[in-house]
């Protein structure tokens, strides 16, 4: 028997979320594709819920395309590493397990890749559906990031090292020869079960940039991601504030360390921008403006994960080095 090809493989990545997951995986099998042919696959990432049985139960109702793959080691990029693996097709395309793609989007991915042979990644927008609860009025779009939605307007935009904005995982399609070149997701920059503020999305397409490869905003791509009601404390956008900091301090992106100086291995300017965020806080709690003094409290969250990690990431290695100075004497 032959083996069937796909010229797009659907990439979802679960853990913990059956409840979610029955509507991401029916927005991607109610696909019109105008023959494109594609496959999903659901990456289970060592859930304990009744993940399995909701992928299963799709599969047993004669869902031919769908296919279960179990990943035991805990993280996302470790789960849609094996799904490059497993899948097959040249185009891989992510989504999440909150969310529901258009009935077009796979047709609109082979497209956009046709259109613009140039590009080695595309992506689009992540809409919210706030159906467990409607956004406090402090939540505009400048606060979308902690929520991984993203809007970059009606036109196309070309993704490169003069404009390097971050496509989200959530809508995002990658020509499979680009992992070959730049490697998969890294896995110390993933989310970890619910931690959050994680930057492997990114990461991974800052190595593609760097190495000459390109991307493509395309506004077409739409998709709708549930919000789920504890997103909408200021709670849990402090801690994502707080936990991408130190996800970016993990980076040591090139340009964004360049600095005249530095104090525990933290670059001047964010310094600056910490003093800057602070007075500007201060204003604006003093005039009552609490949305905008919230935008310059997450601001001082960020720098507080990153200097956090630093200290952190310098703790660690004198300890190390002490340890190695011992083994030595000994």
């Amino acid at each position: 028997m032959m083996k069937e090809v796909f010229d797009v493989s659907i990439v979802i990545c679960t853990y913990n979320r059956c409840e979610m997951l029955t509507c991401a995986i029916e927005s991607a099998l109610r696909q019109e594709t105008n023959g494109v042919r594609y496959e999903v696959i659901v990456v289970d990432n060592n859930s304990t819920d009744e993940t399995r049985s909701v992928i299963e139960s799709h599969i047993s109702r004669g869902a031919t395309n769908l296919r279960y793959v179990f990943e035991p080691q805990q993280g996302l990029s470790h789960a849609r590493n094996t799904a490059i693996c497993k899948s097959s097709a040249p185009i891989i395309a992510f989504t999440d397990d909150d969310v529901r793609v258009q009935a077009d989007w796979v047709d609109k991915i082979s497209r956009v890749f046709e259109q613009h042979p140039e590009a080695d990644f595309i992506g689009g927008k992540v809409l919210p559906l706030f159906n467990e609860a409607a956004p406090p009025n402090w939540l505009t779009a400048a606060h979308w990031s902690p929520l991984a939605l993203a809007d970059y307007g009606e036109t196309g935009l070309a993704i490169n090292n003069s404009d390097a904005k971050c496509l989200i995982g959530a809508n995002l399609a990658v020509r499979r020869e680009v992992f070959d070149k730049v490697g998969m997701f890294a896995t110390e920059f993933q989310r970890v079960k619910d931690s959050i503020g994680s930057t492997e999305d990114h990461e991974w397409q800052l190595r593609v940039l760097a190495d000459g490869g390109t991307g493509w905003y395309a506004p077409e791509l739409v998709i709708h991601a549930d919000v789920q009601a504890n997103r909408l404390d200021k709670a849990y956008h402090r801690r994502w504030h707080t936990g991408h900091g130190g996800y970016c301090s993990l980076m040591r992106v090139a340009d964004f360390e360049q600095s005249s100086w530095r104090l525990f291995d933290v670059p001047a300017h964010l310094y600056r921008q910490a003093l800057e965020a602070f007075v500007a806080w201060a204003k604006a709690s003093a005039r009552g403006d609490m949305s905008a003094a919230f935008k310059h409290e997450t601001r001082l969250r960020f720098f507080y994960g990153f200097i956090r990690k630093r200290l952190q990431q310098r703790r660690n290695h004198s300890t190390e080095s002490l340890n190695a100075n011992t083994a030595t004497e000994t």
